[in-house]
C-alpha cells in the first residue's frame, strides 16, 4: 500500500508564508510526477503546481509566489507559499504518480487546510 501524508497547513495572515510537505510511503519502486492541487468550498479541485523530471509548472495565479520542490531521497514534495492571499484559502491536496509493485497508479493525500485571513 502507498500513502501520501501532507502536513504544514494552518491559519496565516495575508502576506504571510506557509510550507506544505507531502511524504510518500509504502511499497514504492519509483515516483514520477508529483503535484499540489487545491479545492475551495463550493469549487472544483484545481492544479496549483506540479514537478516532473526537474521541470515545474504553476497555475498563473501563484506564479512568483509559490515554489514546488522535491526531495527524491525522502519521497517528499514541498510547496513553499509566500505572499499568501485570502483567495489562496482552500484544502490543499498532494498528488503523485507512483510505481508500486511495478504498477503505476495515481495517489492522493488526505488534504491539509490552508486559511489566509486577518
Amino acid at each position: 500500500q502507498v500513502q501520501l501524508v501532507e502536513s504544514g497547513g494552518g491559519l496565516v495572515q495575508p502576506g504571510g508564508s506557509l510550507r506544505l510537505s507531502c511524504a510518500a510511503s509504502g511499497s514504492i519502486v519509483g515516483i514520477y510526477t508529483m503535484g499540489w492541487y487545491r479545492q475551495a468550498p463550493g469549487k472544483q479541485r484545481d492544479l496549483v503546481a506540479k514537478i516532473s523530471g526537474g521541470r515545474t509548472n504553476y497555475v498563473d495565479s501563484v506564479k512568483g509566489r509559490f515554489t514546488i520542490s522535491r526531495d527524491n531521497a525522502k519521497n517528499t514534495v514541498y510547496l513553499q507559499m509566500n505572499s499568501l492571499k485570502p483567495e489562496d484559502t482552500a484544502v490543499y491536496y498532494c498528488n503523485a504518480d507512483i510505481n508500486s509493485n511495478y504498477r503505476i497508479s495515481n495517489f492522493w493525500g488526505q488534504g491539509t487546510q490552508v486559511t489566509v485571513s486577518s
